[in-house]
């Protein structure tokens, strides 16, 4: 073990040194992937070094997600003290299903979820868990509003028509999620949103009506605390206003931006989330943990053992259910990924955590006004967004975007909100200051005048 952790240590330096010459690293197209790289397995053994060589060049090959030139995902940047804990889960390799199996690092997931819950403003009841992805939490989410209901359905399946209500603008799981769970994807209902990417409330309502009328039974609302595009944040006291108005489930995916919980400047964007059923976020995207690190809390953690709970002898041999995260989960095997998350929290504090995510903002404001003091530049996005969405000269997005990924100068991506198509330039990564936002556009634009990229022309 000692010689493959020097193995590791020595990847991991060549890592951060490339990281710094090459911050993209060489785009490889996909059908070149097998020819270019020594991917094969074979029936033997490798010698040493050639398997040290060919890891390593894997290693090199792979996208660099926390370099300074990676606005593509909603994620990005390594916190040395995060990836420390990610690294003692691995060595350690507890499975979070119970105390006999993880001890003290059940412990460390409960002082979580316990000190998130009250920072929402939940009492005793409160509770929660730890999921691989925000589509995971979103559709636990809608299975405890499933089960909350009519709990027959667990038994007996479905005796009547369920829907659920989500914004034009929301995750992609949902409509999944909703097929997974039996209720439907023709189920769902699509509530549009304003100019600023928010669910519309009235429309909400009006479709609620529209659904009781026709027999359906209306069962849960998902709102979204930055949507995927925009970043938006849809109005949650009036959301829940209508929520409690039908006796409606309503979970907030805050997968994306839901980590304003932790920044006393920007927490007022969620809100009302005391009052709503079910709340996610992911530690690994604005908190800055790798991934993956999604927590799912709940107001009434009698509503994880109700959907998720089931006995098993051969599992769970103490009494002590708090102890026994397994129950309150969709998983049984359920890897550690608390302990990254407890190791940063640990070692800068709640306040910390708070620069995390004001710096975020930050950064953004810096986009946002390069953006607009620039004649050259279109914005379409708005304040209190780490989104900064633009168009540079009228050039197709995805001609940029990709242009600069395959040569290797910037990974950014691009969206689309009302039909057009913009530059989307995510500042998730705090490690960031002021000066890489201005060369990522300095870079942008000398790529553009190297390439004599032109705008589309528009015909009538």
């Amino acid at each position: 073990m000692e010689k493959t952790l020097n193995l590791f240590q020595e990847i991991s330096k060549r890592l951060l040194q490339d990281e710094q010459s090459h911050p993209v690293s060489h785009f490889i197209p996909s059908e070149e992937v097998f020819e270019k790289l020594d991917l094969s397995l074979q029936e033997t053994a490798m010698v040493e070094e050639d398997f040290a060589a060919s890891l390593t060049q894997i290693v090199l090959a792979s996208p660099k997600t926390a370099t300074r030139a990676f606005f593509n995902q909603l994620f990005g940047g390594r916190n040395e003290k995060a990836v420390l804990g990610d690294l003692l889960a691995v060595m350690l390799n507890n499975s979070m299903y119970t105390y006999k199996a993880a001890g003290a690092q059940i412990g460390v997931e409960k002082v979580i979820l316990d000190t998130v819950c009250k920072m929402i403003g939940w009492g005793e009841h409160g509770g929660g868990t730890i999921a691989p992805g925000g589509s995971m939490t979103n559709f636990m989410g809608m299975l405890m509003a499933r089960d909350a209901k009519d709990a027959n359905i667990r038994k007996g399946g479905f005796s009547q028509k369920m829907t659920v209500y989500t914004s034009t603008e929301s995750h992609y799981s949902i409509p999944k999620n909703a097929s997974f769970s039996g209720i439907g994807r023709q189920q769902v209902r699509y509530i549009p949103v304003d100019d600023f990417g928010k669910m519309i409330p009235s429309e909400l309502g009006k479709a609620i009506q529209e659904d009781i009328q026709q027999g359906f039974t209306p069962t849960l609302v998902n709102a979204t605390a930055g949507t995927t595009v925009l970043g938006a944040f849809d109005d949650i006291p009036a959301i829940s206003e209508i929520c409690k108005k039908h006796k409606i489930w309503l979970h907030v995916d805050g997968a994306y931006c839901g980590s304003v919980l932790f920044s006393n400047r920007y927490k007022h964007l969620i809100k009302g989330v005391a009052g709503v059923d079910s709340f996610s976020f992911n530690a690994h995207k604005m908190i800055g943990t790798p991934l993956s690190c999604s927590l799912l809390l709940v107001k009434d953690k009698k509503h994880l053992y109700q959907s998720f709970s089931n006995e098993a002898d051969y599992l769970y041999q103490t009494d002590e259910d708090e102890f026994n995260p397994g129950k309150t989960s969709l998983q049984c095997g359920r890897r550690n990924d608390a302990l990254k998350f407890w190791t940063l929290w640990k070692s800068v504090g709640t306040k910390g955590l708070e620069a995390i995510v004001d710096k975020q903002f930050e950064l953004a404001n810096v986009a946002r006004k390069y953006v607009e003091n620039h004649p050259d530049y279109t914005l379409y996005s708005f304040e209190n967004s780490i989104s900064v969405c633009f168009n540079y000269k009228g050039i197709p997005a995805r001609d940029i975007c990709t242009g600069l990924y395959e040569d290797s100068e910037l990974m950014v991506g691009f969206g689309t909100f009302q039909d057009t198509e913009f530059i989307r330039l995510v500042t998730i990564n705090a490690q960031n200051d002021p000066q890489d936002i201005h060369n990522f556009f300095e870079i942008l634009e000398a790529f553009v005048e190297k390439h004599a990229l032109a705008p589309t022309l528009k015909t009538s």
